[in-house]
């Protein structure tokens, strides 16, 4: 998760990521086989026999994280028509599919969308801090055709959620939409030749094509703490994000109803890493519960210029998007157009093959290309590693945030640079031993980073 911070900028006043920054200096020499024993280690944490069974459904008790708290639903008739197509999810896959259709002249597509808005993801999480890690360049679709320009390299998720709104207003996909609806039926008349679609609302639609454009990150995974059955104060999570009891909003408002209240954070995955800088602003206390330290890279974002915005020529979006998948997959290109930490990490990989191959002259092969990553992906985690020991100043703290796995285990968050303030806060942190939660309210061996206000400094207490 990249922070901000110092970079060269390249053409276009956009980052040159082909090359560490100051703080990011490779040490001469990469202890490989210590690396890989740690990676071990640390797999064997993450390992447990009973897989997904570890989370709880949110169902029967917890079946009210599922609720919507952004609308509430309209009250409608049950509908029963015909249409050509049926979208179901209004997230972006939903949105490209109808606002395709919509331009080859099919105009009764009907989008099908659980939520109270299109958006998929985008609309379920509006957590403080929440963004995307990919250029909005590449990651906001029909740019083009909607006329947007993208306010900043990595868009932060209110602009993101009103891209998707956009492109529904602009293609028409409002007009025949269902939402706060779930499909709970599809069923195949042979002798029709068409899809039967029902939903919970009592509807029954008629199509002749049904094009799925469903996700799994609109759904909350709960944690199975024992204990969590019978927690009687406030809890949510975090796509589910209730601002009438935070305070604040999407739009980055300081919540100003946790300044007495103390708050417990579960996981550093990426929606925690940019939820903590705003929660540990706030709370009158912060515990975060970590397992495994993230991968904090610098982030370099940036507004987009306008002047360079409109020297753009007609097919820009698609030649950025063959640009980015060409390098991604091992290609060449002249340019790296998007010049961001995936470009940057495939590039190494490539570069590596094609230096071996030429100085030993071996074919391309299997074996060549798992060297060729593993050694780029040491070399880029040893860069990050590094970066740590310059930002946090007690070694113990430096050592318990250090991310001890793969790039491709955990990728690189993206963050604002609040996440560096945020890296100071008093408190105690122990390194997780286990491999999951316990009852008692220190969480056993899960180990906890407590995060108190104003002082923002970090602690070890004990060895890890």
């Amino acid at each position: 998760m990249p922070t901000d911070g110092d970079a060269d900028r390249g053409k276009n006043g956009e980052v040159t990521a082909n090359h560490p920054s100051p703080e990011n200096t490779v040490p001469a020499r990469i202890d490989r086989e210590a690396l890989q024993a740690k990676y071990r280690s640390e797999r064997e944490k993450r390992l447990r026999p009973d897989g997904n069974d570890q989370y709880i459904e949110p169902t029967g008790p917890f079946a009210h994280f599922l609720d919507d708290c952004y609308a509430e639903p309209i009250d409608r008739a049950p509908v029963f028509d015909e249409v050509t197509i049926v979208v179901i999810g209004g997230g972006f896959s939903g949105l490209v599919t109808g606002s395709n259709l919509k331009q080859a002249g099919v105009t009764d597509v009907r989008i099908i969308e659980g939520g109270g808005d299109v958006g998929g993801a985008w609309y379920w999480n509006r957590y403080p801090g929440a963004m995307c890690d990919t250029a909005a360049m590449i990651y906001l679709p029909l740019l083009e055709e909607t006329g947007h320009m993208p306010t900043r390299k990595y868009a932060f998720a209110p602009e993101i959620f009103g891209h998707a709104r956009r492109i529904a207003n602009h293609f028409g996909l409002y007009e025949k939409a269902l939402f706060s609806t779930e499909v709970t039926d599809l069923t195949w008349d042979e002798t029709s030749a068409r899809w039967i679609v029902q939903t919970d609302r009592g509807d029954q639609i008629r199509a002749r094509f049904v094009a799925l454009g469903t996700g799994p990150l609109h759904r909350p995974k709960l944690p199975g703490i024992p204990g969590i059955e019978t927690f009687a104060r406030h809890c949510f999570h975090t796509s589910r994000w209730d601002y009438d009891y935070t305070g604040g909003g999407p739009d980055g408002a300081r919540m100003d109803r946790l300044g007495d209240k103390r708050l417990g954070i579960i996981g550093t995955g990426a929606t925690a890493v940019q939820c903590i800088p705003h929660l540990a602003r706030a709370a009158q206390e912060l515990t975060v519960f970590q397992r495994t330290p993230s991968s904090i890279d610098v982030r370099n974002n940036r507004p987009i210029d306008p002047e360079f915005f409109a020297t753009l020529e007609k097919g820009w979006q698609q030649k950025w998007l063959m640009n980015f998948a060409v390098l991604q997959t091992g290609g060449f290109a002249d340019e790296d157009l998007v010049q961001d930490g995936w470009t940057d990490i495939a590039q190494r990989i490539r570069d590596r093959v094609v230096d071996e191959i030429g100085q030993t002259g071996a074919p391309f092969g299997p074996e060549e290309f798992r060297r060729a990553y593993e050694e780029s992906d040491d070399e880029k985690m040893t860069e990050i590693r590094a970066r740590v020991d310059t930002i946090v100043e007690d070694r113990d703290t430096a050592e318990g945030m250090v991310p001890p796995t793969l790039q491709a285990a955990v990728f690189s968050r993206r963050v604002p640079p609040g996440l560096q303030r945020a890296r100071r806060p008093s408190g105690r942190y122990r390194r997780p031993r286990g491999r999951g939660h316990g009852r008692d309210r220190r969480l056993g061996r899960r180990g906890a980073l407590r995060a108190r206000l104003p002082n923002l400094r970090l602690r070890f207490r004990g060895r890890h």
